[in-house]
């Protein structure tokens, strides 16, 4: 026992100690790091220097003659490590959190970084045979990435969390002082000038490495969930409506998962539904001139976009309302297109890391797509691509085969290397104990629905508050999509006086939804809504009567011209149609109904 010395060795994924003796020789004990680290003989070297000076051989050398003494420090670099997972350690020199960026983490990263993350464990009582402080292997906490606690959860976790994955990185001794996260770059080097540009010329410095595709270890968001049923619901209406296929934008915020060590959820709180051309097979995005003004209400309301949502239905029996089950094992998750768009949308919504040198590390925006499940019931399956996906999609080098959408390939690819998927799963829930950010009893019409004669005008905004005359004030106005309405409608845009209501929505506060209602704005969107219920009342079996000739109707009559907009209404159940006004100041109700203003008026009504 005297002879054992420990030396320790140094990884991409963490320290970890090695046991070993000064009379043993390199390749018995590069066997042993081998085993350690899960690798076969050829996958790794191991260097006595970070520079990758000094590589350990596997030869009948022993320990001592290398010069390798207790509590030395190795270090481990996989074959092709560089590009194949999309972090590295810093080869060149040692990095300090002076080198780092200054990076403005989001609110859940900054949490769970403060988190201890240990996996707490009871004392076993039949294993355990200390007192109630102490502590052993079989009721020691694990840390947060433990694999066969992670693997013996109820589903099994696959992928540990992110944080838990930064905490196995910046493990040991040295607490990741030299631990750094890398962005994949398909892209040639700039700034060597050792050689013609390309493609004249190339060189092993300028030149980016060879990407061979795996399973990443880790997930930037474990869960998702949907606040209630009923954000998916309307969602899915305008297929059950039309057949087209439907997608929106995922509104929402990042809390902790406490299923999962140092776990991140996205909670989905709106659905935003972008203009866009669809049909039972296609979805084509279009620009959205509202996208800014969207983005803007959603962070004063303490929202942000955190995904985005797509159908994939076909119907099955109509009868019994079953749809098709397509995606599997046999066909596919997500097609190469999808995985594109996903991609494309990931490095739009990159996640701010302080372990980053670019400032920036993969994503947490999420893919949800409602498709058909194995029971023939609609499923709501949840994706991230993995960050080799982003940089092959940002990069250019990823692309869908043209006959075949749900196949792809990579640029420069070769018949000798396999590309396995680079997307893995999420689950998608909804909570035993629905919540309601937007708690509208009633529902305003969902934004770029006119296919479906679903508009969002005053007329469908009077309709709406005719609807809620019994709910309190906050309750009426706490609706994602009337609030888009205020701000985006071309008549009377809120955009700038709407901040009050936004805060008394976002915090639940009546007060400040009473006093905004006082507001000279919603008193001007009360007189918007009449006037377009007073145009409505003008329309019978398509013959359309001006605002003109009702007045001039009532001036004939007597009556006082000037009236309350609310005052007019016009009974159908005549011929010639009766109008009346109501009111001290109406039409003596003696007299006989008007007759016809003349032929129907081709004036906007």
């Amino acid at each position: 026992m005297a002879d054992n010395i420990i030396i320790r060795v140094q990884s991409p994924d963490g320290m970890k100690k090695i046991i070993s003796t000064k009379r043993e020789t390199a390749a018995a004990f590069l066997k042993k790091v081998a085993k350690e680290f899960g690798f076969n003989s050829n996958g790794f070297s191991v260097y006595l220097n970070r520079n990758k000076t000094g590589e350990i051989l596997s030869q009948n050398k022993t320990l001592s003659l290398l010069k390798i003494k207790h509590g030395d420090m190795l270090f481990l670099f996989p074959s092709g490590s560089s590009t194949s997972s999309g972090e590295v350690m810093d080869t060149a020199t040692p990095h300090t959190s002076s080198s780092l960026p200054s990076v403005q983490e989001d609110e859940i990263d900054q949490y769970l970084a403060k988190q201890d993350g240990k996996i707490y464990r009871n004392k076993d009582p039949q294993l355990c045979r200390h007192g109630a402080l102490g502590k052993c292997v079989h009721c020691v906490p694990l840390e947060p990435f433990d694999e066969d606690y992670l693997n013996h959860l109820d589903p099994p976790v696959k992928h540990m969390s992110f944080h838990a994955y930064l905490r196995k990185l910046t493990g040991g001794a040295d607490k990741g002082k030299f631990a750094a996260l890398e962005n994949i770059s398909c892209k040639i080097k700039s700034g060597c000038e050792g050689h013609p540009p390309w493609p004249e010329g190339i060189c092993t410095k300028c030149q980016p490495s060879a990407i061979t595709l795996n399973r990443q270890k880790y997930r930037h968001v474990d869960n998702i969930m949907f606040e209630n049923h009923t954000i998916a619901d309307r969602f899915l209406d305008f297929w059950r409506k039309t057949g087209s296929q439907r997608m929106g934008y995922l509104y929402g915020k990042y809390t902790e998962h406490k299923d999962i060590p140092l776990g991140i959820r996205a909670e989905v709180a709106a659905i935003y539904e972008p203009p866009q051309n669809a049909t039972q097979n296609s979805l084509e995005l279009l620009e959205d001139p509202k996208a800014a003004a969207v983005d803007e209400i959603a962070a004063k309301l303490g929202l942000c976009k955190v995904g985005w949502i797509f159908t994939d239905l076909l119907s099955e029996d109509t009868r019994i309302g079953t749809v098709r089950f397509t995606r599997n094992k046999d066909s596919h998750y997500l097609s190469a297109e999808e995985c594109i768009t996903a991609g494309y949308f990931q490095n739009q919504h990159s996640n701010p890391c302080r372990l980053s040198r670019d400032g920036h590390f993969g994503s947490k925006f999420v893919t949800v797509v409602a498709t058909g499940g194995p029971d023939n019931q609609v499923h709501f399956e949840g994706y991230q691509v993995s960050n080799q996906c982003m940089a092959l999609v940002r990069d250019e080098c990823l692309l869908p085969c043209k006959d075949v959408p749900e196949l792809g390939y990579a640029k420069e690819s070769s018949p000798e290397q396999y590309v396995p998927d680079v997307f893995y799963k999420i689950t998608t829930t909804f909570p035993k104990d629905p919540q309601y950010t937007f708690c509208s009893t009633q529902r305003f019409p969902i934004e770029n629905r006119d296919i479906l004669g679903e508009t969002q005008d005053f007329h469908s905004l009077a309709t709406y508050l005719s609807q809620c005359t019994t709910a309190a004030f906050l309750d009426i106005v706490s609706d994602f999509h009337l609030l888009l309405f205020l701000v985006t409608n071309e008549v009377m845009p809120l955009r700038d006086s709407i901040g009050l209501l936004l805060d008394a929505v976002r915090t639940s506060n009546e007060d400040l939804a009473q006093t905004w209602k006082k507001s000279e704005q919603w008193a001007t969107i009360e007189q918007l809504c009449s006037k377009s219920l007073l145009k409505q009342i003008c329309i019978l079996d398509l013959k359309i009567f001006s605002i003109e000739c009702i007045d001039r109707s009532i001036k004939d009559q007597g009556a006082v011209p000037v009236i309350p907009l609310l005052s007019l209404q016009v009974r159908w159940g005549d011929s010639p149609p009766a109008l009346w006004v109501m009111g001290p100041w109406g039409v003596p109700r003696s007299r006989p109904p008007p007759q016809p203003c003349g032929p129907a008026s081709t004036a906007p009504s």
